[in-house]
């Protein structure tokens, strides 16, 4: 997969570097267990589908800033999911590119979340701060985790998404306390995403075993809640009250919309198989 490059974006006083996780792979260079191969093919499912979710926006964002910074978020996301699906492989001898563009629909781990279409700014800054939120609290206790691999990656990954956190909390205050069009459009986009919020925090069985290697998803969400709260207060808008979706991405039971993406996203590598450049 060709990875992200060395990238450097300027956001207010603050220089971000995306940095190639694929290239400083997991310390321990040791071999997945199956568990922990399915816990990462997950997390790296989810950073890969967002990464080429956010890759659209280039030249279309609505400033010229915004394109870079939502570039350098998908180049964050992509050099987590090289590393994650890299390491996920190790299991079972596929690559990270068999990984990404070898598995069909059903065979994607991936949450509805990330799979919901970007629609207009306020709907992919609305997803944006629902996922970064989860991930910043995901990856913080990965950094604890006793598997070597899983900590190296989120020794990492933390200090990317707390940017993309912040990146997407500015937004959105800016978004809420702007003109009435744009306050009305981002609590409609955070009503519409919201059912999707609650498959990141349910524990399955996979949790159980892997232990002390992962947190349990619904150990995390009293931090989600916190931020979101926060947030939600500054821009003076109410939670939303919606109904959790039946989702079921975990399973490999997906939302109508992933399998545009991967059409998309991988028919040049399936026309062309093995095919380098």
């Amino acid at each position: 997969m060709v990875g992200p490059a060395h990238g450097v974006d300027h956001h207010g006083d603050v220089e971000v570097v995306a940095l190639d996780l694929a290239d400083e792979l997991p310390g321990s260079g040791g071999v997945a267990s199956p568990d922990v191969a399915e816990y990462a093919m997950r997390l790296g499912d989810d950073a890969l589908i967002l990464s080429q979710q956010l890759g659209w926006w280039i030249s279309r964002a609505p400033e010229l800033e915004e394109d870079l910074a939502l570039g350098n978020i998908a180049l964050d996301l992509l050099g987590h999911a090289r590393a994650l699906l890299r390491y996920a492989g190790t299991e079972s001898g596929r690559s990270e590119d068999d990984l990404a563009y070898g598995r069909d629909e059903p065979d994607f781990r991936c949450c509805w979340l990330v799979q919901q279409p970007n629609g207009h700014f306020g709907d992919t800054i609305a997803r944006q701060l629902l996922v970064s939120a989860f991930q910043v609290e995901l990856y913080d206790a990965l950094t604890a985790s006793t598997d070597a691999g899983l900590r190296a990656i989120a020794e990492k990954a933390a200090r990317e998404v707390a940017y993309h956190r912040d990146h997407a909390v500015q937004w959105t205050l800016r978004l809420a306390g702007g003109t009435d069009e744009s306050r009305a459009r981002i609590i409609r986009s955070l009503t519409d995403l919201w059912p999707y919020v609650d498959e990141l925090f349910t524990d399955d069985d996979l949790h159980v075993r892997l232990g002390d290697a992962a947190p349990r998803p619904s150990s995390l969400r009293a931090g989600f809640d916190a931020v979101i709260d926060a947030v939600l207060a500054e821009a003076q808008l109410e939670r939303p009250t919606v109904k959790p979706a039946m989702a079921q991405g975990r399973r490999g039971r997906h939302s109508a919309h992933l399998g545009f993406l991967l059409a998309e996203m991988q028919w040049l590598a399936r026309r062309h198989p093995g095919a380098t450049w």
